[in-house]
């Protein structure tokens, strides 16, 4: 501060200024003191003094909050929390709020309205009394209070308007704005127009050229780029909604997957079949060199197409117990994506994790990265609540899905899941919230490479069926087989009918065992 001459002339007028509200309000209260052991005469002069010291208390606070914004306005000072996301560059990675929704659908119809007013006001509303033939075709009706063709008449001729002679709305048969709702702007009200349409959604977008929004965004766009012909569109300046047109909501999360081989063994046993996976899940060897390593160790001689089977066999049973069981999750969650390669191509896997207990809630593998999948992930990691704990934190980065998808569970659910991001931006802890969550970010990454490191002998996948199947028993080793040196060198969830068990084979036979219980309760729900 004293480096600052300005600085510290502001602060030392501010200090000031506070003191001398201190010494007013003390002589207020001693005044106030005084005045119960005065005479009656002296009143209209210490009410005098009274105004005159709640005019100076009120003309140095304006003082203190003008010094306050000079101070935030022109001297600078540390970067405030999430102040490069001001910026109009960074405003295409937000989420806007949510629509408004009008619908001009009345709670009655004709049927109730013409009664009442002949009851009202002694008017009956008769059918319209044609002088001509009518065009109107016969299944047409009023959308808003369902009058049948009798009670309509052209308006305009042949211009297609019609009247509805019950509650006189104006529509078109084609193009009605009774027929659907609309959605409007929150900021000015104005209805939203359709934009583009996207694979799993249609993109409104507030065209009004006088909406506070917009007129509050364009105010920070470099004046450079309004100049040029097209630089309004680097930058996300209208209202913007995302109509979703699949329901992620309503998908199964519990679809076990299909082309899953038989477990009756007719040249091996179960035995060998846990011999497979835990060379190939738990020390992460290729098929290949699983097969040669059996062959190396133990005399078994199996191709790597049948330990490929195993595996998916395996996953089709332990999947079901792995994606149902309760972690017991703590109220802090965060989420990251990665990528693998699927016949080349790249191919996106969704991670979220407990922070405390550090086990895997949701995963997802995605071709897209859109918001559909990371919907899904959130699905599976909040299957357990009905409500979301006190104080739930989601620690994710800056990619705009996560908030989209928060705000997919606050249309769906309420308030009871109404949640914010926690976005950890960059590499660099360029703001404070970025430096308090920098750790939690960290732990996410970690994680990725791990899963990384185990998916690298691959060399890829042929199929997204073999990348979840692969996926899915990694994440049951993670969470119950894998010695983690956060838990003292410990699984991470503790299973009792696996404690029991003296080797790792003999482990994962007691998770395809739970994992055939649990399908056997999925399928018939009474029995259990």
């Amino acid at each position: 501060v004293v480096s600052n001459p300005t600085l510290f002339f502001v602060t030392k007028t501010l200090i000031y200024g506070s003191l001398q509200i201190k010494r007013a309000m003390t002589s207020l209260f001693v005044y106030n003191e005084f005045t119960t052991n005065i005479t009656l005469q002296k009143e209209s002069l210490l009410m005098d003094i009274i105004h005159y010291l709640l005019q100076l208390i009120q003309y140095l606070y304006q003082q203190n909050c003008w010094l306050i914004m000079f101070i935030c306005r022109y001297i600078p000072l540390r970067q405030w929390a999430f102040d490069d996301s001001h910026s109009p560059k960074y405003q295409k990675f937000k989420t806007d709020e949510l629509p408004l929704i009008t619908d001009f659908r009345q709670g009655w119809t004709y049927k109730e309205f013409i009664p009442y007013i002949e009851k009202r006001y002694g008017k009956k509303i008769r059918p319209v009394n044609r002088r001509s033939e009518c065009d109107i075709p016969e299944g047409c009706s009023c959308p808003r209070c369902d009058a049948p063709m009798p009670y309509l008449y052209k308006n305009n001729g042949s211009k297609g308007q019609v009247l509805c002679k019950v509650c006189d709305a104006r529509f078109s048969p084609k193009d009605s704005r009774f027929s659907s709702m609309k959605l409007r702007c929150p900021h000015c009200g104005n209805a939203l127009v359709p934009k583009k349409d996207r694979k799993h959604f249609v993109l409104h977008k507030c065209v009004n050229p006088k909406c506070p929004y917009y007129l509050h965004n364009l105010k920070k766009v470099d004046k450079k780029d309004l100049n040029e012909s097209y630089g309004k569109n680097k930058y996300k300046l209208h209202y913007i909604y995302r109509q979703f047109t699949v329901d992620f909501f309503k998908m199964d999360l519990n679809s076990l997957p299909k082309h899953a081989s038989s477990l009756k063994f007719s040249k091996f046993d179960s035995h060998v079949m846990s011999l497979c996976l835990t060379l190939h899940v738990n020390l992460s060897l290729s098929l290949r060199k699983t097969s040669q390593a059996l062959k190396d160790l133990y005399g078994i001689t199996i191709s790597h197409q049948q330990i490929a089977n195993y595996c998916r066999t395996a996953a089709v049973c332990i999947k079901p117990f792995a994606d149902s069981f309760d972690y017991g999750a703590g109220s802090t969650f965060t989420a990251d994506e990665t990528y693998i390669k699927v016949r080349g191509l790249k191919t996106y896997v969704w991670f979220i994790m407990d922070a405390a207990k550090r086990s895997i809630l949701g995963y997802q593998v995605s071709d897209n990265r859109g918001v559909g999948p990371c919907i899904m992930a959130m699905r599976m990691a909040f299957r357990h609540f009905k409500e979301l704990p006190e104080n739930f934190r989601f620690i994710a980065d800056g990619y705009s899905a996560y908030p989209l998808a928060a705000q997919q569970f606050f249309h769906e659910f309420g308030e009871s899941f109404k949640f914010n991001i926690t976005q950890v931006i960059g590499l660099a802890n360029g703001d404070e919230v970025s430096k308090e969550f920098r750790p939690f970010k960290q732990m996410i990454e970690r994680l990725n490479r791990t899963y990384k490191a185990s998916y690298r002998p691959t060399n890829g996948f042929d199929s997204i069926d073999g990348a979840n199947y692969d996926l899915a028993l990694w994440v049951a080793y993670y969470n119950f087989l894998r010695p983690h040196k956060h838990n003292n060198y410990r699984p991470l969830n503790k299973v009792e009918m696996l404690e029991g068990a003296d080797n790792m084979p003999g482990k994962w036979q007691l998770l395809i065992l739970l994992g055939q219980q649990t399908i056997l309760k999925m399928q018939h729900p009474s029995a259990a």
